[in-house]
């Protein structure tokens, strides 16, 4: 890493200014010295990268949901309005592959990508994932100057790093993008998630680097000018960067942006095992691991030979201090690794290797029932994988927005009995629904979130 002696005046040795007695050479040659000391390693850095960043203008339509007894008079029922979103970007490919966060591209009706010389191309979206909060663009161009890729593996607490990305988008005016810089703050960050936090943003790094609006979506670069890290978020009551910002590694970005390119999903690993959540926050300092609450029956972990109350200590050679350790080493795997696994058994220790495989719900077979829903019989993996109660039944695997206004089904919820009719697989469901259809209303009780729940509605 450049050492911060290069970027510290203080370090420099002492440049003499120019005096009003000294001739037009010495004058020179001091303008020059100062000019040299100007130039640091952050600057060879940003110019470095600069020319990869992207702006991006996204535009969605957003429903409005009267809030009080009052809108109702003055909003209309489906009343929508379009709203504007800005965001940043990199090029990763000089045929116009891009980068940037899920939350930028989220819902975009469309999208509009600028670059640095001011050049506006339309967006097509490759695939997005709100799990790592990764989003694949492309545009329409060739020859386009790629951000030089580093490593987030071998970041040093208090190295500096510098964000680039176009804060508050075209309300400056200026497709140039901004700098900020600051050092690594931490690296291995993992924050708790929230009822409103869709992705998971564990084994984050942490910077003091001002992250503001806009930002998101750029990348986080090394005084080598090698990003190594996508801005996403930033630690704030007001909204506002204090200091604390966050950056998905750039490893993960990149496996995550391959596998949208390559499939339009990412294909998640399973490994089949739970482990003690946020409910069990006294136990891991006392445990010195995560505890193993439940496996699947023939899956990677029971052949591994795993089983309840195994306290994980390690994965993949990164220690596991708490559940969201565990997130990050699944999060950073894909179906075909293998992770070898520390564990402590009876106060005896061992290891494991897990053939990581690809979750049981993308493998299972889909059933189509009203039109746009998708159903999947429940079996014990995939009882394992989603945490369900119910050991049979049909999981609702995908459903269209106007069936869930129908039906008042969500996705995940599983399907257990149709009128009077107990239902035990997915195909058991489309039959039951089918001799239902009629003019009176069809009962459906299901599993949700642990509970029971009850939805009536039409089967045309």
């Amino acid at each position: 890493m450049v050492l911060a002696g290069l970027l510290a005046c203080d370090r420099a040795p002492p440049v003499r200014t120019a005096q009003a007695d000294d001739g037009p050479q010495a004058r020179a040659a001091a303008t020059q010295a100062v000019t040299a000391a100007r130039r640091t390693a952050l600057v060879d850095a940003a110019a470095r990268v600069a020319p990869a960043v992207v702006s991006i203008n996204v535009v969605r339509r957003e429903r409005q949901i009267p809030q009080t007894p009052w809108d109702l008079f003055f909003v209309p029922r489906g009343y929508e309005r379009v709203v504007q979103g800005w965001g940043s970007g990199f090029l990763v490919s000089g045929d116009g592959t891009i980068i940037t966060n899920q939350h930028v591209t989220e819902g975009a009706d469309s999208i509009v990508v600028t670059t640095r010389d001011g050049r506006d191309f339309s967006a097509r979206l490759l695939g997005e994932d709100p799990l790592t909060d990764i989003a694949v663009l492309r545009i329409q161009a060739s020859d386009l100057p790629t951000a030089p890729i580093g490593r987030s593996g071998d970041l040093l607490i208090g190295e500096w790093v510098v964000a680039i990305g176009n804060p508050y988008g075209y309300l400056l005016g200026n497709s140039e993008p901004s700098v900020s810089a600051g050092v690594v703050s931490a690296v291995g960050r993992n924050l708790l998630p929230t009822g409103d936090q869709p992705g998971v943003y564990v084994h984050m790094i942490q910077t003091d680097a001002a992250i503001n609006p806009g930002n998101s979506g750029g990348p986080l670069i090394n005084a080598l000018g090698q990003v190594v890290g996508v801005n996403s978020s930033i630690f704030s009551n007001t909204g506002g960067s204090i200091g604390i910002g966050f950056a998905i590694p750039i490893e993960r970005a990149l496996r995550v942006a391959d596998e949208l390119k390559r499939y339009g999903v990412v294909r998640r690993a399973w490994v089949g095992l739970d482990v003690a959540g946020s409910e069990a926050l006294s136990e891991w300092k006392g445990t010195g691991g995560v505890r193993v609450t439940r496996v699947a029956a023939g899956g990677p972990a029971a052949r591994a030979g795993i089983g309840v109350g195994d306290v994980l200590v390690s994965a993949a050679g990164a220690p596991l201090r708490t559940f969201l350790d565990w997130e990050a080493t699944k999060l950073d795997i894909a179906p075909g690794d293998s992770v070898r696994v520390s564990l402590r058994r009876g106060g005896r220790d061992r290891s494991a290797t897990l053939a990581v495989e690809e979750l049981p719900t993308s493998r299972a077979e889909k059933v189509a029932v009203l039109g746009d829903m998708e159903l999947i019989s429940v079996t014990a993996a995939i009882q394992q994988e989603r945490g369900l109660r119910s050991q049979r039944g049909a999981l609702i695997y995908r459903i269209g927005d106007a069936t869930q206004d129908a039906t008042g089904l969500r996705p995940g919820d599983v399907i257990l009995q149709v009128n009077r009719q107990a239902v035990a697989t997915a195909e058991d469901t489309r039959r039951a629904f089918r001799a239902a259809a009629g003019r009176t209303p069809v009962r459906v009780y299901f599993e949700r979130g642990g509970q029971l729940g009850v939805a009536d509605f039409y089967v045309q």
